[in-house]
């Protein structure tokens, strides 16, 4: 999914700045928390999946995924942890298929950041 900012200036009568707004295309705004993981938009060739895959994705869930997706966007980002500037997605197996499977470029993502004693 595509980012977009949108800027709109404000009149009154005290001045007014430009209001600055930045949202995901499914229309939820990127937020930056103070402390903990990070929510960015990722393309999905630089997230390598899974770290271990031990079983199949349900093709029925990944099914009604797309469908979701198609209609309201993804709706929880999915969890990946940035090593050495390396992204390796943890959980949201399902919805990373969906994204694929739906041609989609990018996907919202929780980064947390680790070391490589972390993937050991």
């Amino acid at each position: 999914m595509a980012s977009f900012a949108l800027q709109l200036s404000l009149i009154s009568s005290h001045g007014g700045s430009p209001l600055r707004i930045t949202a995901s295309s499914n229309g939820i705004p990127f937020s930056k928390p103070k402390s903990g993981p990070s929510i960015l938009e990722l393309p999905l060739e630089k997230i390598r999946r899974p770290l271990m895959r031990t079983r199949a994705n349900d093709p029925e869930k990944v099914k009604d995924l797309m469908e979701s997706i198609s209609q309201i966007g993804l709706q929880e980002p999915i969890d990946v942890l940035e090593v050495d500037g390396v992204y390796y997605g943890f959980s949201g197996c399902h919805r990373y298929e969906a994204h694929q499977r739906l041609g989609l470029p990018t996907i919202r993502c929780k980064i947390r950041r680790g070391t490589k004693e972390t993937l050991s």
